[in-house]
């Protein structure tokens, strides 16, 4: 009897410890080290990518160890050295166990020891700017990702440590670090945000490592029981909502759609997902009961796949919410999850073509899958279609829409008719930017933040984004009286979001989104109907543009067009004011020159402008009403914080109005030859026909005699309704929600 309690005792203390376990388990596991040894040599792209990484990490061992007190914001020097040395550590860790050389492994056990040195004298860090300040970093955030990556390291190198030097780390830093990121700073923990999402797996991951079941559980489930105070975070967004779940598992049921789209915007998503499939990856290897990959529907899967369509033909993403553009999927954050996402799904060989032009891969077992898969030829190309991305836990909160020419997938129109966004959102319902060949012909501005330039706020956001990014009027949509949606104010604007009233992409010369927001603005009623359409008369495909605003009573409305490019000709007369004024006194008026004004007598206003080397044309309906502003972003700028861009705005005095648009692409220009051709739009007359509530219909005319009728339904979406209606003493007649002929 006391020889099975000694034994129990005895097993209990190992598990405590971590020593029952095999290291390493947490990516890259024993046999997957044994597969990529096997195939050293063999499999090009995943050599190169090796190579790449020794060279680099022997460079960094060639400089030593530097560990500085924390001192700086993003961008600056002890910022950046830290964020050098976790990512160095995760590449040596790799490279110890793939090569088997001691030097990595000394490297990162040296390391590891000057941070358990460190750790536990640190204060938070001195800069005071974050709701979570963090330690090594100014926020919890980047501790996170430091401990995220270097859990990773810790893992390959454990077998090298010595038990004393395990039990030196784990009292010292990592323990004391994971209590830090959680119960001390569960405002940072216990929340749906990405952060928070950091935060879970940076606990989860270095607890699988340490085999600590009590700390995994903290970070699948948050902290029980905890009831935080209200409050906000340095964006805005509320830090603890009344019955919400806390942990991983909630950070994946809750901002996930079962599209896969994640409610923050694609930006966001872009960097939630490195954490999202690396510790689905671990708890694969480690607790595969959990089953990651399979939890709610494989939504982490669909995210990935979500992610590649939300990019132009370039793999740049949209700009949506708070949105840095450039950023790719050729980012390693993107590296990582789609290896990932391709050796735990269904083996989709259009992933392969991506990876391809991402250049590199994981160094682990799914990396190696990748590449061997690449190398034996079963890469086929990744096709973008037209999709709809619901929003919403369980989809009900709007959409993302793309629409794309089949073309060469040469156009993409984005509609954005979604949730707010939690507080990385923009308050820009309805919004839609427009992209050719990889190119933003209308543009939603993004966020205003240099990240990581540590000479712009320490990298950190502006205060010109919530003064201007944030705000409608920088977007591509309606403001009602100079006030953003929902006054600009996110308690309101989250409990709201637009509503997908039809999205049709059956025909492909004919595809039709449209949505509805009845909450932005009491009382009015706003419905957008965006259609890409394609027929022979037009040089490219086209974009129709109707937007129905209906009122209780009578506003003045702004439709602004970010249009990028150069001015080339109007068909309307304007002022260019010698003098300039602010356009508004706030909702990101006060950043808006207003450079000129002009009216249309004719029933339309025409803007061509060029942009590389290719020609695009907005036609607009107007009365002699109207007037037509030229405007500039960059008022109020005092340090040169915001790019000044061009918009045209419509601004119409009414309760009831269709903002009618045509957006055409035609021509092109050659430096070389300095010739143009095609620099002239083909559009000769859009007309209004029909504007109300039930029916919105335009009739587009061409110079080469060729006249087009499109009529939406704005009342009844079903495919079945019969609907007949007398425009101009004609009738027509159709069956479902729009009609769409050449007269």
């Amino acid at each position: 009897m006391l020889l099975k309690r000694i034994l129990f005792i005895c097993c209990v203390l190992i598990a405590q410890n971590g020593f029952s376990q095999e290291h390493p388990n947490l990516i890259l596991t024993k046999q997957g080290v044994k597969d990529i040894k096997a195939q050293l040599g063999n499999v090009p792209l995943f050599d190169a990518t090796l190579a790449q990484v020794k060279e680099k990490v022997d460079a960094q061992i060639l400089k030593g160890i530097d560990v500085p007190v924390p001192k700086d914001m993003a961008g600056g020097y002890t910022h950046e050295q830290h964020k050098l040395n976790y990512l160095t550590m995760q590449e040596a860790g790799v490279l110890y166990q793939i090569l088997g050389d001691e030097k990595y492994a000394i490297y990162v056990r040296d390391m590891l020891m000057e941070y358990a040195k460190m750790f536990p004298g640190l204060p938070r860090h001195p800069q005071e700017r974050s709701y979570a300040r963090g330690k090594l970093f100014w926020q919890c955030l980047n501790d996170s990702v430091w401990l995220v990556y270097t859990s990773q390291a810790y893992d390959c190198v454990y077998n090298f440590l010595s038990k004393k030097e395990v039990k030196y780390i784990e009292k010292n830093l990592f323990r004391p670090m994971a209590d830090f990121l959680s119960v001390d700073t569960p405002q940072f923990f216990n929340r749906i945000h990405n952060h928070s999402t950091w935060g879970n797996v940076a606990v989860g991951m270095i607890a699988l490592v340490m085999n600590d079941d009590a700390l995994i559980d903290r970070a699948l489930y948050g902290i029980k029981d905890l009831k935080l105070d209200a409050g906000k975070d340095n964006d805005g967004g509320d830090i603890f909502v009344e019955g919400q779940k806390a942990g991983f598992l909630a950070n994946l049921e809750e901002p996930f759609s079962p599209d896969g789209y994640y409610t923050e915007g694609a930006y966001y998503q872009r960097y939630a997902m490195y954490p999202f499939m690396i510790f689905g990856e671990a708890l694969q290897n480690v607790k595969p009961e959990v089953k990651p990959f399979e939890h709610k529907n494989g939504v982490l899967l669909k995210g990935v796949d979500a992610l590649m369509n939300l990019t132009d033909k370039d793999g740049e993403f949209f700009a949506l919410n708070d949105s840095q553009k450039g950023m790719s999927y050729y980012t390693s954050s993107l590296v990582s999850a789609l290896d990932i996402a391709y050796y735990y799904g269904d083996r989709d060989p259009s992933l392969l073509s991506i990876a391809q032009e991402q250049g590199r891969v994981q160094l682990d077992q799914t990396g190696l899958a990748v590449a061997m898969d690449i190398r034996d030829g079963k890469a086929k190309p990744f096709e973008k279609k037209s999709l709809l991305l619901r929003d919403g836990a369980d989809g009900d909160q709007g959409a993302i829409s793309i629409l794309r020419s089949t073309k060469n997938d040469a156009l993409t129109l984005v509609g954005k008719n979604a949730a707010q966004g939690l507080s990385h959102g923009h308050y820009d319902k309805l919004s839609i930017s427009l992209f050719h060949e990889g190119h933003e012909v209308l543009q939603d501005y993004g966020l205003a933040r240099f990240v990581n330039i540590e000479q712009k706020n320490g990298g950190g956001y502006l205060k010109e984004n919530k003064t201007w990014a944030k705000q409608t009027i920088a977007h591509n949509t309606i403001v009602q009286d100079e006030t953003s949606h929902f006054g600009g104010k996110y308690d309101i604007g989250s409990q709201h979001h637009s509503d997908m009233y039809v999205f049709d992409v059956e025909n492909p010369d004919v595809q039709i989104s449209s949505a509805k927001e009845i909450n932005a603005y009491p009382g009015t009623v706003m419905q957008r109907t965006t259609v890409m359409l394609n027929n022979a008369s037009f040089e490219q495909p086209v974009v129709l543009d109707l937007m129905q605003v209906t009122s209780d009573k009578k506003h003045q409305f702004d439709l602004p067009f970010y249009y990028l490019g150069q001015v080339i000709s109007t068909n309307f007369d304007y002022k260019k004011y010698e003098t300039l004024s602010t356009l508004g006194k706030d909702h990101g008026y006060q950043h808006l020159w207003k450079e000129g004004s002009g009216q249309s007598t004719t029933g339309e206003a025409a803007l061509t402008w060029r942009s590389h080397n290719t020609f695009f044309t907005l036609t607009t309906t107007t009365s002699a009403d109207d007037e037509l502003i030229f405007g500039r972003i960059g008022a109020n700028d005092p340090e040169y914080n915001l790019r000044p861009d061009p918009v045209l705005i419509v601004r119409k005095h009414t309760d009831n109005a269709l903002f009618a648009s045509v957006i055409e692409t035609h021509g092109k220009y050659s430096t070389v030859s300095e010739l143009s051709e095609g620099a002239f739009s083909s559009i000769a007359k859009l007309n209004v026909l029909q504007s109300s509530a039930d029916y919105s219909a335009v009739q587009i005319s061409m110079l080469n005699g060729d006249e087009f009728v499109f009529i939406m339904s704005n009342s009844e979406a079903s495919k079945t309704k019969k609907h007949e209606l007398k425009l101009n003493d004609k009738v027509y007649t159709w069956t479902g929600v729009s009609y769409f002929k050449k007269q």
